[in-house]
């Protein structure tokens, strides 16, 4: 699923996988498109999910961060947190995301932080902050994806492959 990446999981969470012979560690990536985009995952937890991108390599036309790229981030983070909450019998599919994009942002890094709205049985929705390296709001994001019980061809769980943007799991 792409380069492994040093991410901060709580110890609980790796025992759950862990016990059913996947080492999530090794497994755990931002997904292919996150790769591409530079997007680094530095926490993730259901409760909180952290990461970071680059706004070079990332922008449109007018050299700001593309508002595509916000929504890559914020589907990767909140999909994660879905894909947590819903443990390794489940799969998170992003079926909602709305972003609303703030300010713009020319270069550094931005940071993303996915919080829990609500986290149910069959669905979870987080809410996505995206800030500047000065602490700015430049976006605001919702993502609800629904949780689907792992079946067939999903028996091993994809960590980090939760929504639609960054996923690779069907409907």
């Amino acid at each position: 699923m792409g380069e492994q990446q040093d991410v901060k999981f709580p110890p609980e969470v790796v025992e759950e996988y862990a016990a059913l012979g996947v080492d999530l560690p090794a497994l755990f990536s931002a997904g292919h498109l996150g790769e591409r985009m530079g997007v680094r995952i530095l926490e993730a937890s259901a409760e909180r999910v952290v990461g970071t991108m680059p706004v070079e390599g990332n922008t449109q036309p007018y050299g700001l961060l593309h508002g595509g790229a916000s929504a890559v981030l914020a589907e990767t983070l909140g999909s994660v947190g879905s894909m947590l909450h819903g443990g390794p019998s489940r799969v998170a599919v992003g079926v909602d995301l709305n972003c609303t994009h703030h300010r713009g942002v020319r270069d550094g890094l931005v940071t993303g932080v996915a919080t829990p709205v609500h986290r149910g049985r069959s669905t979870a929705t987080y809410e996505v902050v995206i800030t500047d390296e000065e602490g700015r709001r430049v976006c605001s994001a919702r993502l609800t994806c629904l949780l689907r019980e792992v079946t067939g061809k999903e028996a091993t769980p994809m960590p980090g492959a939760g929504g639609s943007a960054g996923a690779g799991a069907e409907v």
